[in-house]
């Protein structure tokens, strides 16, 4: 069984999108965990309706604001061999569980990420980026990995956690799966839109900068210097990847 993690947080506009994606998947071994991510509880019984036409799925109210710190009390709960990450305003193309699963166990490998296609809030589409194999040196100078897309296998090994990030963290917990030397295959196929929204963290450029600071200096240990140089690199990928 695959567990779906989906943080919930002032996306009214595009839950119900973003829910019949995986609604219309071919692959219905899965369940739903939806954590409702906002003071705001206005939103809450029109999101509860649109989950309840799935036979499995888990809806919480977070007290701790924060998308990662929603996602690792879904992974606390979670009852399938298989983790998979969702936002409330991306979509799935509908074999997409069930190409990347059966790519996971013919391959034997624990962790998956897919292309994907970036969309605008009307759907048009903008760019695509491509899935490559990645290993931690490939990862530490570009964030090629779209969360929407990743698959991870439950491993003892090591602990599946996000660290308390306003943005990119889900870059801290893919550095530190491929530092341990478990690299992200890619299944180059355009699986999953992810959708570019206005005024959203992920939008914001000076909070991307704070946090990307963060994931040098604080998380991998690197000097003051060090982080400004790698953050300037990785902010020159990011640009690449647009052009």
């Amino acid at each position: 069984m695959v567990s779906i993690i989906i943080p919930y947080y002032k996306k009214k506009k595009f839950i119900k999108e973003t829910l019949d994606s995986v609604y219309n998947q071919t692959y219905k071994n899965y369940e739903i965990i939806l954590i409702y991510n906002d003071k705001n509880k206005d939103d809450f019984n029109f999101v509860k309706s649109h989950l309840k036409k799935f036979p499995r799925y888990t809806i919480i109210k977070n007290s701790k604001l924060g998308a990662g710190i929603s996602r690792n009390l879904g992974i606390k709960i979670s009852k399938g061999k298989f983790l998979a990450f969702l936002d409330s305003d991306d979509l799935w193309r509908k074999d997409k569980l069930k190409k990347q699963i059966n790519y996971m166990i013919n391959k034997d490998i624990l962790v998956s990420h897919t292309a994907y296609k970036v969309i605008d809030e009307k759907k048009n589409f903008l760019y695509c980026q491509q899935a490559r194999h990645l290993e931690y040196s490939d990862l530490f100078k570009s964030c090629d990995v779209g969360l929407s897309t990743v698959i991870i296998k439950k491993n003892s090994r090591f602990k599946i956690k996000f660290p308390s990030l306003k943005t990119k963290e889900d870059y801290v917990l893919w550095l530190k799966i491929s530092k341990r030397g478990y690299k992200f295959h890619g299944l180059n196929l355009p699986l999953v839109s992810w959708r570019k929204t206005k005024n959203s963290l992920s939008s914001s450029l000076t909070q991307k900068l704070l946090d990307g600071f963060r994931v040098y200096n604080i998380y991998e240990g690197k000097s003051i210097t060090n982080s400004l140089i790698n953050l300037l690199y990785l902010s020159i990928n990011y640009i690449k990847k647009k052009i």
